[in-house]
């Protein structure tokens, strides 16, 4: 499985709960429609305006190829609209996890 990991800038004029808000009830919700989706979470950096990045966000994915096909999807394609419209991905990372990491039982 492969991780990606986007860090995360608000445009200017957009209130982090507009942005939390849209995550929770849009981005969140497009997931099951979007195969190559293992997992998919948002963390809140700050809210201060004037930090360099305000979230960032981790999606697992079965794999990268896969990935690549769902997000030329009309459901990807909205959300990345709607992204845009409020934030913008200021540095991006991607790896392939080393099995088996951790969790705890």
């Amino acid at each position: 499985m492969d991780i990606i990991v986007h860090r995360i800038r608000l445009r200017p004029g957009v209130a982090p709960e507009q942005f939390e808000t849209w995550v929770r009830e849009r981005d969140y919700a497009a997931c099951p429609e979007l195969a190559s989706v293992v997992s998919f979470s948002v963390q809140r950096v700050t809210t201060d305006t004037t930090a360099p990045v305000h979230y960032f966000e981790v999606i697992t994915v079965r794999d990268r190829e896969l990935f690549a096909r769902d997000m030329k999807s009309a459901v990807f394609g909205q959300l990345v609209d709607a992204f845009e419209r409020m934030a913008v991905v200021v540095d991006e990372c991607a790896g392939e996890r080393i099995e088996p990491g951790y969790a705890a039982a």
